[in-house]
């Protein structure tokens, strides 16, 4: 019982020591703080995007081997995606930066191949990018570069002492890249205090830089991380910060939708987010929100309808294995067969504890009791405190009659509403 009685001193800690106070619990979100970025122009980044990309398709005209115009075009179509979640202009940036990759020279091959990298990473083909990454390392290339995407790579699938490994190569407080980072495996290993005090550095470098997309990315970021602390009022400004710096951010938009729902349950306004996102930057997940927030309102039929439409988009088999995650959590009731299956994919193309849960509850799901057991006890016990891996495992406890662990694992989740959300919340208080 060493590990999971571990788990649950860390994830105690964390949870009661999250920085919230009087400040949060007073605290309340105010339409006039965001609706005008609801109102402002919309697809600003995507049409500005779209000038690229024509502007560099142009220049390559019929002769499409134009080394110095390849990569830009190739950066334009991920920016495409990046601002409208059409899968298509990812699957673009991917097809322009192999053939610059085969059309360049050497030396030049390096940055297209750490480009492509990040195209395998956004599409969630870690092996593609890991293999290519090493090619690519073994060879001519700029060998930092290489290894701050490596460190990412093998963070996602679950090569921990290879990224601990790089990052003590890495080391460099000064540095931007380093500190975020740090930042990432300060919260694989639960600190999240830590994670956001590496953050806030980082923070303070693009601010001294003035550098926009910098600004950008740390302020977004942050605000996840306050949310996962619980500083919820901390976790609003940053998003807010996000969106003055770039009004069609969706990301911080979702974020506030969450806090909308999450913190204050209003589903209508977090609704009309969700709706506005879905106009401008359709992505799948944003269906599964809503279809949370309608069951949390007893609209079982209308929460049945946003599944469905979920399928109907992340089931484009451009999407490959991007949306495995949510899928499993969606099929679990309905077809928890193909829930196994995907979950089983999902532990073979990354074998992190946040794989193995979601096979414990697809395992769970067909009465395969000791299975789950199994599972949990050797790949997630003691080596996550994310509250939804601890609410899976209470739940396969309890399925094994393992009432005392059943009850350690309640205690620490008891304070996470805010991040599970109040209607998985609802499994917790029935544990």
């Amino acid at each position: 019982m060493k590990n999971i009685f571990a788990c649950i001193c860390v994830s105690l800690l964390l949870l009661a020591c999250d920085g919230r106070g009087d400040t949060d619990i007073r605290f309340e979100t105010n339409p006039k703080d965001y609706t005008a970025f609801l109102e402002e122009n919309p697809i600003k980044s995507y049409t500005e995007a779209w000038q690229e990309k024509e502007f560099w398709s142009k220049r390559l005209g019929a002769d499409s081997t134009g080394v110095g115009d390849l990569g830009p075009l190739a950066g334009a179509y991920s920016r495409l995606f990046e601002t409208s979640g059409d899968i298509q202009y990812l699957k673009d940036a991917e097809t322009v930066y192999k053939k610059a990759i085969t059309v360049s020279s050497v030396k030049i091959q390096d940055g297209y191949k750490r480009a492509l990298a990040k195209n395998y990473i956004s599409q969630h083909r870690f092996k593609d990018a890991i293999a290519l990454l090493e090619e690519s390392y073994a060879g001519i290339s700029n060998k930092h570069a290489t290894e701050l995407l490596l460190f990412d790579c093998y963070l996602e699938v679950g090569a921990y002492l290879k990224a601990e490994q790089l990052l003590q190569t890495l080391e460099n407080i000064n540095q931007f890249d380093y500190l975020i980072r740090i930042s990432k495996w300060s919260d694989h290993k639960g600190d999240v205090s830590a994670a956001i005090g590496y953050m806030e550095k980082a923070l303070a470098i693009a601010d001294s830089r003035n550098n926009l997309a910098l600004q950008i990315w740390a302020n977004s970021n942050i605000a996840t991380f306050y949310g996962h602390q619980g500083a919820i009022k901390k976790s609003y400004d940053h998003y807010l910060k996000t969106l003055a710096l770039q009004a069609d951010h969706h990301y911080a938009k979702k974020g506030i939708a969450w806090i909308l729902y999450s913190k204050e349950d209003n589903t209508t306004q977090a609704g009309v987010i969700i709706d506005h996102l879905l106009k401008h930057h359709r992505v799948p997940e944003y269906y599964l929100i809503k279809a949370e927030m309608a069951s949390y309102q007893g609209n079982s039929k209308q929460s049945k309808e946003h599944v469905q439409q979920f399928f109907t988009l992340a089931n484009n088999p451009l999407y490959g294995e991007m949306y495995n995650t949510h899928k499993i959590m969606a099929l679990v009731d309905i077809d928890p067969q193909r829930a196994l299956q995907l979950a089983k994919q999902e532990v073979d193309n990354r074998a992190i504890p946040q794989s193995y849960h979601l096979l414990a509850l697809a395992q769970l799901a067909l009465n395969q009791k000791q299975q789950a057991l199994s599972t949990i006890t050797n790949h997630v016990d003691g080596k996550t405190n994310e509250p939804m891996a601890l609410l899976h495992s209470a739940l396969v406890y309890k399925a094994n009659d393992m009432q005392e662990k059943v009850s350690l694992l309640k205690t620490a989740l008891l304070p996470a509403r805010f991040e599970l959300g109040p209607q998985i919340y609802k499994k917790v208080l029935a544990l």
